[in-house]
């Protein structure tokens, strides 16, 4: 199983990221998809989740309205379209995969390696 962010960078405030999460090794269509994020000194925290068919999604309130989850299951991949960025959403973004829906880090099975978001004042 291999879950392979991308897409992380340092960008300025108001600016935009888009973060891709590669998956191999499993059935990828038939698990929920999560992002979450984890700065230093803090708690891993959740950010979105998605359904298999990407009908279905879940964001954290202090992102929601400024990121967007989709999900490719032809091309393996998650997205997380990530506008209007903030400083304090500086941290390392995660994907992860589960058969549960959840917002608990602790449920998912399957992590990536994390990609670096840096926002700067």
């Amino acid at each position: 199983v291999q879950l392979q962010a991308s897409g992380g960078g340092l960008v300025q405030a108001g600016g935009s990221l888009r973060l891709s999460c590669a998956a191999s090794g499993f059935s990828f269509s038939t698990y929920y998809m999560g992002w979450f994020r984890q700065a230093p000194g803090k708690e891993r925290e959740f950010v979105a989740q998605i359904s298999w068919s990407g009908t279905g999604t879940d964001y954290a309130d202090s992102i929601k309205g400024r990121f967007t989850c989709s999900r490719d299951n032809a091309k393996n991949t998650v997205y997380l379209e990530m506008n209007s960025l903030k400083p304090e959403d500086t941290a390392t973004y995660y994907c992860a995969a589960d058969r549960r829906w959840s917002r608990s880090a602790g449920a998912y099975d399957y992590w990536g390696q994390g990609t670096q978001v840096t926002v700067s004042s």
